[in-house]
């Protein structure tokens, strides 16, 4: 399996007719904060409010008319859920999504508002892939992974590749890792468009699997215990992190405190609204778990789809 900047370059191609080309904003007050120059690359402002946007619909664009028309199907706690049932809307195809039951309220209306047909199950990976089987085997729809799935990957991708359109001097980019989508794509684009570009992923300590992997050269997987960056919960992928392996510099891990302040210093600086997984590239910061003194970093901002009924500060 394998992802290259000529394929991530397709994927803009096929999909930028359907998502934002998002800014990329900058803050004084932040650069003076860190003693480095932040550009944040502000993917809670895409379609369905994450970069999920990109990869769903780069692979949901990718299937030929007679797969298509079966219909696709997914499991997410949210943001990938909405932006696979959009891409089928948007295809006028079917869109199965199987979510945790757990899953955030903002999510789930998400989903549905996209037409997708929603099925609960238990709050488990295992109950998660069970139930996301069972429904591709009754409906023949074909199967797109939120991470394992080269499409969706290289579809992520495209966001570093227009940060660095955008500001291309860049010295590092920080990216945070669930089941390595993002980071995968990020990696590919940023090395083979700046090969001395450093990038480095940030992860929440409570769900450390990948940094676990990156230290031990081979994969762990861990039991998931619970943080507040829902969209990081996830082992990373197989296919993922051989391409981490190959083309990452570092994995960080942060607290769940500086994950919570560094949001909240985000709203109130930038005055964006950024969910608790985008906060976590900035908390490696805070945290000074990154040395970005005097560096131009790049920072994604993964996505914006927060309850406001409950904020992690109130």
């Amino acid at each position: 399996m394998s992802i290259d900047l000529d394929r991530i370059r397709a994927a803009h191609e096929r999909i930028r007719a359907y998502i934002k080309r998002t800014p990329v904003m900058t803050s004084s007050r932040l650069d003076e904060a860190s003693g480095a120059s932040l550009f944040f690359k502000c993917e809670n402002f895409q379609k369905i409010g994450a970069f999920k946007a990109r990869g769903a619909t780069n692979a949901v664009f990718s299937l030929d008319d007679a797969i298509a028309r079966r219909g696709v199907a997914t499991h997410s706690s949210g943001n990938h859920g909405a932006a696979v049932a959009r891409a089928a809307r948007l295809r006028g195809i079917p869109a199965h999504v199987v979510m945790p039951s757990n899953s955030a309220k903002v999510k789930v209306r998400a989903v549905e508002s996209y037409g997708a047909h929603i099925l609960f199950c238990e709050p488990t990976e295992e109950a998660r892939e069970a139930a996301c089987a069972d429904v591709v085997k009754k409906t023949g729809a074909t199967l797109i992974h939120s991470f394992d799935n080269e499409d969706v990957m290289a579809g992520q991708g495209t966001a570093v590749m227009e940060l660095l359109e955008d500001v291309p001097d860049l010295d590092l980019v920080i990216c945070p890792v669930g089941g390595g989508g993002l980071l995968s794509g990020t990696a590919v684009a940023a090395k083979s468009m700046r090969p001395r570009i450093k990038v480095i992923a940030a992860e929440p300590e409570n769900v450390d699997d990948a940094a676990q992997s990156f230290r031990a050269g081979r994969l762990i997987q861990t039991e998931k215990k619970l943080t507040i960056a829902d969209g990081l919960r996830t082992n990373v992928g197989a296919p993922n992190f051989a391409i981490i392996q190959r083309y990452v510099d570092d994995i960080v891990i942060v607290s769940e405190e500086a994950i919570i302040s560094a949001m909240r210093t985000i709203w109130e600086t930038m005055k964006i609204i950024i969910e608790p997984s985008a906060a976590v590239p900035y908390a490696a910061i805070v945290e000074r778990k990154i040395d970005v003194a005097g560096k131009r970093v790049g920072i994604i901002l993964t996505g914006g789809n927060v309850d406001l009924n409950a904020l992690p500060w109130t």
